[in-house]
């Protein structure tokens, strides 16, 4: 915060208060109660110290939206039923660029700033202070907050390629990040896809980048499709409108255009600046496709014409260039990229791709603007004024900050939005993983692997929503709301996840502003969420159960049958000691009140038993860590969620302590394959076993055929074999052959239960 306070208006108390009291998302960093009251009614007026000052419009509309008090603006304060919007001399500043001052008293509401983002903030925050009603007055009880953000990138993604969504939803979503303090909006525009964005020296692509003839239905490991000719795109005269539209809320554009990469749209348009010189289709298929940019020099006059016209559009400091999930197949067989690599002195197609990105980075750098692009620019070399944004983990954004890059935070682990929110079982559709409310809140975009130098690299976070399963504005918001205001939170810099609790109280006061202004949103933390742990009796597991409404209400049954109200009232953990079916719901005042959930379990002699894991799963998919293999819990296999884990480019290699001697006849595996989504079947499974934990004899193992052959549903059998220790290795596929999603990319490996008898 700044130091130069002797000048400000009021005191700054900072104290702790009760969320409950206030339910302001994100959290201001002060806050002090006062006694009294100001009273808000039809004669209070908006005072401003600047002429057509765009807040004060905006906060007379917000007023007369929620309360239907229509105020008048006026140029001249008495200080007296009034609320004063005041910004500071323009020579002297005294608070950092988006640091406001909220001091409500009993016969004025001073907001003060220094600059107009400031002020916004600080409408924003009285927003969420009135209530959703009409009424003849208003109390609003006083108080004094100081408030800035943490952090300075605090944004929001949407994928706009894989399903085109209209104007008019693009401006109610930038609404959306303006009500909870987000400053950056990240459109991403081009893809295989789809090309979203005019450009007028390139007609074409538009007029055949912009369409498909058909696209997926449902998932993509169902490889289903229909024949509807399906796009759309932004003219430039919708760019700039939008564009404007953000300005004033005092949101940055940051527009994408993928490279090298996921560029099948712009090659159906332009054939030429391939590898093969065509023909191709606009992609029908989600996932990677093989077709990229040639790195010749027609390609690069290209990509700088279309750059030239969108950093006219757009007057963001960053222009974001993609730089992801780029194939190498086509360049690898390529007489161009090979003489391009040899005359450039380069080792292989990874330095080819951070060449590609370099002379891309230079061309926009002589445009005044920088570069910003997905981790996968960090191979081969980093472009020297590149920023990173860290999608695969957080690895690449650490690499990035020791490199004295700056770095954007969005790992799939927290910042995935398109992953499930709720019970997976429950829930529409969505790409897979498992990301609650809790999680994203948990969320540091600073990792602690940095040091306060290198720290200062962090610009903050964001949330990706990519829409290849999001076909509707209806099904964005659902998939934004709730999740969007806790990483709202997370980069203003006040969460706290020991506090999750009082955080959701606040988040579900806004649920009523939701139903009021007909926005759709996930009530999947009412809904009865499940947890399995090892059992306190250390036979089986217990299977925990709660609702963020009332968990005392659940009532439950264990032999698959309906529940009622007067069902077995929940307490405490369900041990689970056979496979049997756990049915439960919410009752209250003998209501159900929550959708019924049922859990299948499956036993084993290797249900609860302790189990340690060689390597880690990734931290996207990691859920229930290695219990998640032992649970009694087969996961969805069309849904693959919380209840898979996900190794990339590593083994499973898994020790299951049995806790005494038994006689194993078969172990059982459950692995998934979803080549779209680069998750392949292992090259073999094997068993082993062992009495004390140190000798292991090897007895049975099946290769990638067979396990094809049974569809990932392996059974090894062991000839009555007796022992105290399993240990079960599935060897990752590696890197991804060429002619395959993802080829030369680490494969995913899933695997779910790991039966025994």
């Amino acid at each position: 915060m700044s130091k130069k306070l002797t000048f400000l208006l009021f005191l700054i108390v900072s104290v702790s208060f009760s969320q409950n009291q206030l339910p302001l998302i994100p959290q201001p960093q002060s806050l002090k109660l006062e006694s009294g009251n100001f009273i808000l009614n039809e004669k209070t007026v908006i005072y401003s110290n600047r002429k057509d000052s765009f807040e004060a419009n905006y906060l007379k509309v917000v007023i007369k939206q929620q309360t239907g008090f229509d105020l008048k603006i006026v140029s001249n304060s008495k200080e007296s039923n009034e609320i004063s919007l005041q910004l500071f001399d323009d020579q002297k500043q005294f608070l950092a660029d988006e640091a406001y001052q909220l001091n409500i008293k009993k016969n004025v509401i001073f907001i003060v700033a220094d600059k107009n983002k400031g002020l916004f903030y600080g409408i924003q925050t009285l927003s969420q202070l009135l209530p959703l009603e009409k009424s003849s007055e208003i109390k609003l009880t006083c108080l004094t907050i100081t408030d800035e953000p943490k952090y300075a990138w605090r944004g929001m993604h949407l994928d706009c390629a894989r399903h085109f969504f209209p104007k008019e939803f693009v401006k109610k979503y930038i609404d959306y990040l303006a009500m909870y303090k987000m400053n950056t909006f990240h459109w991403h525009l081009t893809d295989d896809q789809g090309w979203r964005i005019e450009i007028k020296k390139y007609p074409k692509l538009t007029e055949v980048g912009a369409w498909r003839n058909g696209s997926m239905i449902g998932h993509y490991s169902d490889q289903k499709f229909d024949d509807k000719r399906y796009g759309g795109f932004y003219t430039q005269d919708d760019i700039k409108e939008i564009v404007a539209y953000a300005n004033q809320r005092h949101i940055t554009i940051i527009p994408e255009i993928e490279m090298p990469g996921h560029a099948v749209a712009a090659l159906a348009s332009y054939p030429e600046f391939s590898c093969t010189g065509g023909p191709f289709e606009v992609g029908k298929i989600w996932g990677v496709l093989d077709d990229v940019f040639c790195p010749k020099d027609e390609t690069f006059t290209f990509l700088e014409n279309v750059l030239s016209e969108v950093i006219v559009l757009f007057p963001s400091n960053y222009i974001h260039i993609g730089g992801d999930e780029s194939p190498k197949v086509r360049w690898k067989v390529c007489p161009n990229c090979q003489k391009r690599i040899k005359d450039e002195n380069l080792k292989d197609e990874h330095e080819l791709q951070s060449y590609f990105i370099q002379r891309i980075e230079k061309f926009v750098n002589s445009k005044g603007r920088k570069i910003i692009g997905w981790d996968e620019i960090l191979e081969g070399g980093l472009a020297p004024n590149a920023a990173v944004m860290s999608w695969r983990g957080t690895e690449g954004g650490i690499a990035a900050a020791k490199q004295k890059h700056f770095v954007v935070m969005s790992p799939g682990s927290h910042c995935y939005f398109d992953h499930y929110q709720g019970e997976p079982k429950n829930e529409p559709i969505a790409f897979g993983g498992y990301t609650t409310v809790e999680k994203v809140y948990s969320f540091n975009p600073t990792p602690k692997e940095l040091s306060a130098d290198e720290a200062k690299y962090i610009l903050g976070a964001q949330a990706n929503l990519w829409t290849e399963y999001i076909e509707t504005p209806s099904h964005a918001e659902y998939m934004i709301f709730p999740r969007m205001l806790a990483l709202s939170e997370v980069v203003w810099g006040t969460s706290n996840p020991e506090k999750f609790a009082d955080f959701q109280n606040r988040m579900i006061q806004h649920f009523d502003v939701f139903d009021k202004k007909g926005i759709n949103y996930s009530k999947s933390i009412f809904e009865i969420t499940t947890k399995v742990n090892p059992s306190t009796s250390g036979n089986g597991v217990g299977f925990e159960l709660k609702s963020a409404n009332n968990s005392n209400g659940i009532r439950y049954t264990t032999d698959g049958s309906t529940p009622n109200s007067s069902s077995i009232q929940y307490f405490n953990p369900i041990e689970i000691t056979k496979g049997q079916t756990i049915k439960a719901a919410l009752f209250e005042n003998e209501k159900q009140k929550s959708a019924a959930i049922e859990q299948r379990f499956y036993w084993s002699k290797a249900v609860g038993k302790k189990i340690t894991l060689v390597n880690q799963p990734h931290e996207n998919y990691s859920i229930g860590g290695a219990l998640t293999l032992v649970d009694g819990i087969i996961g969805n296999r069309s849904k693959f969620g919380r209840d898979w884990l996900g190794f990339s480019g590593k083994d499973l290699n898994a020790v299951i302590d049995l806790g005494e001697a038994q006689t194993i006849y078969k172990v059982k595996l459950c692995v998934l394959e979803s080549q779209g989504s680069w998750i392949y079947f292992p090259k073999k499974i094997e068993v082993l076993i062992s009495y004390d934990g140190q000798d292991f004899e090897s007895v049975a193992q099946i290769n990638s055929s067979e396990i094809k052959d049974v569809k990932g549903e392996v059974v090894l059998k062991v000839k009555s074999k007796k022992a105290q220790f399993i240990k079960v290795i599935a060897t990752n596929l590696g890197k991804i052959s060429d002619g395959n999603p993802g080829a030369g990319s680490d494969a995913w490996l899933f695997v779910d239960e790991i039966g025994v008898e």
